[in-house]
């Protein structure tokens, strides 16, 4: 446990030498969303492969680098791609960026994912705010003995994606004139695609969205105090007896096309999320 202190302020003690401010919010953007990475100005950028103990992304669409600057009046950190469990990865390691966040000072974190559509009233190329999330992994990356210095033993996840920032999305979506879904998200391991049994059952559940990624990193948000807030791309509509074959490339070529009203969102949040 000692051990991920140390890598944990290794990775953080790198980054922060090549900066001259510390970040204040940080940002995870998920497949086809890392060119808003470009919008950062006075960027410093720098490969996941460079920082101590840092994972490295292997998935299209997901660049692989930090990206640390000015965005609308704010000090971010950006993850220009992610880390997923499918991609052998243990959880903790998925998790590893959100604590190097927390140790950099950032309090405020902002998940973006593309995702299918289980809410019939949804269609492809939707903004969801996530309100909630289901944990359909089959893991978790508190499992194991825990650390004090980073949470407590059973952290509270009643707040999973904070009231507050949700309310400053929704805000900053309608007067953007933007239509924003909002609906519960419902994480799988992956890399498999869902069966329509396993759609309808997770629809049953409550689920509005489904996709591979998020619920990790938001739980170790949760568990280390940073305050989070997502927002989906819906690339497909995963509707159990409706179901239809998939590919990645579809995923990322319907992100790519909501791109700039993503955009436009996550600048206009972040302008007026309060650090």
């Amino acid at each position: 446990m000692d051990n991920v202190l140390a890598k944990i302020k290794e990775a953080s003690a790198y980054i922060e030498s090549k900066l001259s401010a510390k970040p204040q919010i940080g940002l995870i953007l998920g497949s086809g969303l890392g060119v808003m990475a470009d919008e950062v100005e006075n960027p410093v950028v720098i490969p996941y492969g460079d920082i101590p103990h840092f994972p490295v992304s292997t998935v299209e669409g997901h660049s692989g680098e930090l990206v640390i600057g000015d965005l609308e009046g704010k000090k971010v950190l950006v993850m220009k791609g992610r880390f997923h469990y499918y991609e052998g990865y243990s959880m903790k390691e998925v998790v590893f960026p959100v604590y190097v966040m927390k140790a950099l000072g950032i309090g405020t974190l902002l998940v973006t994912n593309a995702a299918g559509g289980m809410n019939r009233n949804f269609a492809a190329g939707d903004l969801m705010l996530i309100t909630d999330h289901i944990n359909n992994t089959g893991s978790n990356p508190l499992i194991g003995g825990n650390i004090a210095e980073l949470g407590p033993r059973f952290p509270d996840m009643s707040q999973a994606y904070n009231r507050e920032l949700r309310a400053i999305v929704s805000a900053q979506a309608e007067e953007l004139g933007v239509k924003l879904q909002q609906g519960v998200y419902v994480g799988i391991s992956g890399p498999t695609y869902c069966t329509p049994a396993e759609l309808t059952m997770m629809a049953r559940w409550g689920a509005d969205a489904v996709g591979m990624s998020t619920v990790p990193e938001v739980t170790a948000a949760n568990y280390c105090g940073v305050k989070t807030v997502g927002i989906t791309c819906i690339t497909d509509m995963a509707i159990g007896d409706e179901l239809e074959p998939l590919t990645h490339e579809q995923v990322v070529k319907v992100a790519n096309e909501t791109r700039p009203k993503f955009i436009s969102l996550v600048k206009a949040s972040v302008r007026a999320f309060t650090v």
